[in-house]
């Protein structure tokens, strides 16, 4: 698999006063731990369930950042920053408890001076394989066109596969449904969309603050 050489890291920071007090992004409950990956630094905060024990694993090479997390795989995935290798998705195998990086799409990091003037970054799960999802603009913050990666073959920079389509008004993207649709707010209302037909469904809640995953 195309992980960067060399920035595997499993330093623990042992914690002798219980569950940290850290700002969370997102966490992932298994049957035998809780993990929890923070912000500002970059690290992961493990429990493990049988033993009410917590510990801290620290991402050496990471800048802080605000990406959205995603499990999958048995890892929480998150686009990050590296001085050295720049923009790349850093995941957290929560069984290894070890920071892996996977390579970025490269004609998304080429173009992304001009694909992102992008209102919207999100990775996402399509069909069983890891996506990352944009949703870009040229004139203003509405975003007008929608940016598929799709990754075949997890962790192999060269199997991502690109597919871009046209959308209307988008304001946030909040999901990707198993049946291939993208549930996005468009004028305060929450609609689905199919990326293949292009073919919207305005969905009856407008006015709220939805969900960030679905799993219909």
């Amino acid at each position: 698999m195309n992980f960067i050489k060399g920035l595997d890291v499993k330093a623990h920071e042992w914690l002798s006063n219980g569950p940290p007090s850290t700002w969370f992004r997102s966490h992932f409950s298994t049957k035998s731990k809780c993990a929890i990956l923070v912000n500002n630094p970059v690290e992961a905060d493990v429990n493990t369930l049988s033993t009410d024990s917590w510990r801290r694993i620290k991402s050496l090479e990471s800048e802080p950042n605000d990406s959205p997390c995603l499990f999958f795989n048995g890892a929480l995935h998150s686009i990050a920053y590296f001085q050295e290798h720049g923009l790349i998705i850093l995941s957290f195998d929560v069984d290894d408890e070890r920071f892996r990086n996977i390579m970025l799409p490269q004609d998304y990091l080429n173009g992304h001076n001009e694909v992102v003037t992008s209102s919207i970054e999100r990775l996402a799960v399509i069909k069983g394989s890891l996506a990352l999802i944009v949703f870009s603009n040229y004139f203003d913050a509405i975003a007008t066109k929608c940016h598929i990666w799709v990754m075949r073959e997890y962790g192999v920079v060269e199997s991502w596969t690109k597919t871009s389509v046209p959308v209307h008004s988008v304001k946030n993207f909040y999901g990707y449904t198993v049946n291939g649709k993208l549930l996005i707010e468009n004028a305060n209302r929450l609609v689905s969309f199919d990326p293949k037909s292009l073919n919207e469904n305005v969905l009856a809640i407008e006015a709220a603050d939805w969900m960030g995953h679905t799993d219909s």
